[in-house]
């Protein structure tokens, strides 16, 4: 199966879902780390959209990119009430820690408002992180 054919099978499983553009692009950026222009023109033209539209909303988000990154990913939380548990005093250590290895992304609102500071690998989310949970949490990944 090519590419192309993986993308539209991943379209085909949403057909007569309301509002299927962004639950496949979340599939397409899990399966293939990114979606690319070629991705792009194939979900346009399953879902009967310009490519503009769907380059619209692909640029708009931060969660898709159009090169995939092989690097883990670590989330970290930024949003004000992290920021007022003290997440800026982890992200240093987390940097370094991180080198070119690991990619830190900058998330603003995990949903875990009362035991931040927050981050998420996958879907796991991670809590009360102070300098050396997170260091270790980026070390694992």
């Amino acid at each position: 199966m090519t590419r192309a054919e993986r993308i539209a099978e991943i379209c085909a499983s949403h057909r007569g879902r309301e509002g299927p553009l962004l639950p496949i692009l979340h599939d397409i950026q899990r399966e293939f780390g990114c979606v690319d222009a070629e991705a792009e023109r194939v979900i346009a033209h399953e879902l009967n959209l310009s490519r503009a539209e769907v380059h619209g909303v692909v640029s708009f988000y931060h969660d898709f990119s159009a090169e995939p990154d092989p690097r883990p990913c670590i989330e970290l939380c930024r949003a004000e009430a992290c920021q007022a548990r003290g997440v800026e005093e982890l992200v240093a250590s987390a940097e370094a820690a991180a080198g070119e290895r690991v990619r830190l992304k900058p998330v603003y609102c995990l949903g875990l408002c009362s035991v931040g500071p927050a981050a998420r690998i996958g879907d796991r989310l991670h809590a009360r992180l102070n300098a050396a949970a997170l260091v270790k949490l980026v070390q694992s990944a």
